[in-house]
């Protein structure tokens, strides 16, 4: 993932809701990746489980709305993937909910992948 172009970047905010934190291309498979980052641990609490699917809602409505392609037209038609990268290993209803999010994305076929730290969940 070393060949990742980074398009544009926020901040850190306490609420993330409906932003993208990353969007760049990666070359190496002619993707176009939107990253999320997760710094917090996951205490799997329904409040975080529920802004973690609002966050994916976000998402896929960037890629399948057509938001991405007129904000980066260099990606336009390009495949799609999600990356979470975690600084901790998600717990098991952070799990759960990321393999049913995973599946949901695959039938848009929008590939997702979990990374922890150096680690990588391929979901």
């Amino acid at each position: 993932m070393k060949q990742l172009k980074i398009k544009s970047q926020t901040s850190n905010i306490k609420s993330r809701v409906g932003i993208i934190d990353v969007v760049a291309h990666d070359a190496k498979t002619d993707e176009a990746v939107l990253v999320m980052n997760e710094a917090h641990a996951w205490d799997g609490s329904d409040a975080q489980l529920r802004e973690l699917q609002e966050r994916f809602n976000a998402y896929a409505s960037f890629l399948l709305d057509g938001e991405m392609d007129e904000t980066h037209p260099e990606l336009a038609g390009k495949k799609a993937r999600i990356e979470v990268r975690c600084a901790h290993i998600p717990n098991a209803r952070a799990l759960e909910l990321l393999g049913m999010i995973h599946d949901q994305l695959a039938f848009q076929d929008i590939k997702m992948e979990v990374i922890v730290k150096e680690s990588k969940i391929d979901n």
